[in-house]
């Protein structure tokens, strides 16, 4: 019998699949597949950064649970959540013949999630997925929900499918490896979780910047619990993004145009999402939608976090040019998340176009 977990169970329509959050719960992948997927040869998508670290327990777990198991290597970056990295995993899977009732295991970051997921919404047209997120971005947002996708040169997620998986299994102890960057960058999603559902959670994200910067083992666990449990709701109540889980793009539509004007060489996704949110709050006070104190709370918390909150980016027709090419775009109009209060978000689709240039001024160094 398996040790009890902290688990989030997310219940949809077609089913319900546990997010088990744990340390060192890595090493119980092959029995928690099973429980899921048993059929007997599957495969792990992971990334060259931790093929010989993290992906070696999880291939021994799996292998002692009996599975024959393919490892699909994937170039590492956002620069490789390409058409291109997407066809090479299919690739792997089809010389491996992986079946219909074959797993294909996602261990790493959100970008391996994302690619992985596409592949496995995708190859014999579905086969079951399990999430093993390795980074805080991925564990309190990417890895939860099933959106998976891959990158064009016109804009960001921009091909892809819902996917859901059938478990996610998030050993909080991979975050010990973490580099310090991609960690403040994990940060920003948990900030965006606070203001869009949480006032209490935005709070405690604040007052305990320093221990979740020291990554103290309890805080993690706590902060990744609070986040997956605030996606999975708004996931239940909106699976594909026909109204409240749009919630979720607070701070996305400038941090997606900032990635794609900047190529995604310059900034990560989180760091993008951080300057997003300053955008997004700047946007809400000039168009009197939330009192000025929300854009100073928001730039406290990024600060507090390590979070950039100003950056040198390309002029601002240009970024805007960036946003028109977003998935919410609807009729040509660009449709924002932008807050009312600390919790609190509306979706607006009449923001005049001179609002969401000035709102770029915020981010102007200096």
């Amino acid at each position: 019998m398996l040790a009890i977990m902290p688990t989030v169970t997310l219940t949809l329509p077609q089913g319900a699949y546990d997010i088990v959050i744990e340390p060192g719960c890595l090493e119980q992948l092959g029995p928690r597949l099973r429980e899921v997927a048993p059929h007997a040869a599957a495969a792990i998508v992971t990334d060259e950064a931790i093929e010989y670290t993290y992906g070696l327990t999880a291939a021994r777990s799996m292998k002692d649970a009996d599975y024959s198991t393919t490892i699909a290597i994937m170039p590492q970056g956002e620069t490789a959540k390409t058409l291109g990295t997407y066809r090479d995993l299919q690739e792997v899977m089809l010389n491996a013949r992986l079946e219909r009732g074959s797993p294909i295991v996602a261990l790493g970051g959100g970008i391996t999630g994302d690619v992985a997921g596409f592949v496995a919404a995708t190859y014999l047209r579905g086969v079951p997925f399990v999430q093993c997120p390795t980074t805080l971005l991925a564990m309190v947002d990417a890895s939860v929900g099933g959106k998976t996708g891959v990158n064009v040169p016109q804009g960001k997620n921009l091909i892809g499918a819902f996917h859901q998986p059938q478990l996610v299994l998030i050993d909080t102890d991979t975050l010990q490896s973490l580099p310090p960057r991609e960690l403040r960058a994990g940060l920003a999603e948990c900030v965006k979780h606070g203001v869009i559902r949480d006032e209490a959670l935005f709070e405690w994200t604040v007052a305990n910047a320093p221990r979740l910067l020291a990554l103290e083992s309890d805080a993690m666990v706590e902060l990744v619990r609070r986040n997956v449990e605030i996606k999975a709701a708004v996931v239940m109540a909106d699976e594909k993004e026909a109204g409240e889980r749009a919630h979720l793009n607070y701070g996305h539509t400038f941090a997606h145009a900032i990635e794609a004007a900047t190529e995604y060489k310059v900034f990560k996704h989180g760091e993008a999402v951080s300057l997003g949110m300053m955008a997004a709050a700047k946007c809400a006070v000039d168009g009197r939608l939330c009192d000025p104190s929300v854009l100073e709370r928001v730039q406290t918390a990024l600060e507090a976090l390590d979070l950039p909150v100003r950056a040198e980016l390309p002029p601002p027709i240009e970024l805007v040019d960036a946003m028109s090419l977003d998935k919410k775009v609807r009729g040509g109009t660009i449709r924002l998340v932008l807050p009312e209060a600390i919790g609190r978000v509306g979706i607006y689709g009449d923001v005049p176009y001179r609002a969401i240039i000035d709102a770029w001024d915020v981010l102007r160094p200096g």
